[in-house]
């Protein structure tokens, strides 16, 4: 018998597991309770392709199979659908695995250390705490707005204006609502610690990889671009060349040719938006000081500003410092402008 993919449809407590052949039959396809899993997966040979979809725990399982022996190849989702044929079940996705893992051109997802994962886990716990920051300030300033009391724009603004606010008796705010807006107030000091604590761990454990201060020398480049980059790509290895990551991120033009006519649009957006967010706002900062760069990318912005305006500048910035960010991770380069 010669396995040529064992695809597995994870889940939490029941997987499907397709044995697919060289000569393209379904040797077999059948449900796996958790405990049996690593028990049957010991019974194929070593070297054997183990295709997964890339989601939630296919980071663990992919690490535990590597350490068997056995060759992993974690599949984004939307790459595993077309393959999907016929109703929607376990065994049909488990076989559409199988077939991805061997259509040309898809990029596989690197396997994520545990280090990797650390900070991916702190970034998204720091995310999550920076929308209710973000909501509570919101908040604060409808329930203010409703006894004709506005605060000025920004966070730190709000939050130097409030206490004033709620000291002063003649602003038309009730009993009520001062000591809503002060323990609104409080919430938000605390959410400030948190996401300033969060941040110093993340910091810390960015410093122990390798490539992490050569990130930070790239215009735009701060401890949190620098830390989604590292969880996210780590050494870039799955991209040939800066230009397929940087569409991985989604920051090349989407294309539409036919018949010999191409037809270039806006960006694609596809990949991860967390991350294309991120870096399209470092390069939104560096345009801001594009004026005073006296380098080679600062006279290279300048005439591209001029010639597509701030908006275009600014995406086709990111998409070039994204391809600089794949050379500094996987030819261990330095940045130089």
């Amino acid at each position: 018998m010669n396995i040529k993919t064992v695809g597995i449809d994870l889940a939490k407590n029941v997987f499907q597991v397709c044995v697919w052949l060289e000569d393209g039959t379904v040797n077999s396809n059948r449900k796996i309770k958790r405990n049996m899993l690593l028990h049957v997966i010991r019974q194929f040979p070593e070297d054997t392709l183990i295709a997964m979809e890339a989601c939630a725990s296919s980071h663990h399982w992919a690490r535990t199979f590597e350490g068997m022996g056995y060759r992993v190849a974690l599949i984004p989702a939307q790459a595993v659908k077309p393959f999907a044929r016929k109703q929607k079940n376990d065994a049909n996705d488990a076989l559409a695995i199988c077939e991805a893992a061997h259509r040309p051109g898809i990029h596989l997802v690197d396997v994520k250390t545990t280090e990797q994962q650390d900070i991916k886990a702190l970034r998204c716990v720091r995310r999550r705490m920076v929308e209710q920051r973000t909501a509570t300030s919101n908040q604060i300033r409808a329930l203010a707005g409703e006894y004709g009391v506005v605060f000025p724009q920004g966070i730190r603004q709000l939050q130097r204006s409030l206490p004033d606010a709620l000291g002063d008796a003649e602003n038309g705010l009730s009993t009520v609502i001062r000591v809503l807006l002060s323990e609104l107030l409080e919430s938000l000091h605390s959410l400030n610690g948190d996401i300033d604590a969060l941040t110093e761990q993340i910091v810390q454990l960015c410093k122990q990889q390798p490539r992490y201060k050569a990130l930070l020398s790239i215009p735009g480049f701060g401890p949190i671009i620098a830390a989604a980059l590292l969880s996210e790509v780590g050494s870039g290895s799955q991209f040939s060349n800066g230009r397929q990551m940087s569409a991985w991120c989604g920051l090349v033009p989407s294309q539409y040719s036919s018949g010999g006519k191409f037809t270039l649009g806006s960006i694609t957006k596809h990949g991860n938006k967390e991350l294309r967010v991120l870096l399209i706002h470092g390069a939104r900062a560096v345009i801001r000081f594009a004026e005073k760069r006296q380098d080679s990318m600062g006279l290279w912005l300048r005439r591209l500003i001029a010639r597509r305006g701030k908006n275009k500048a600014t995406v086709a910035l990111a998409n070039k410092l994204t391809r600089i960010a794949w050379s500094i991770l996987n030819r261990q380069e330095q940045f130089d402008c």
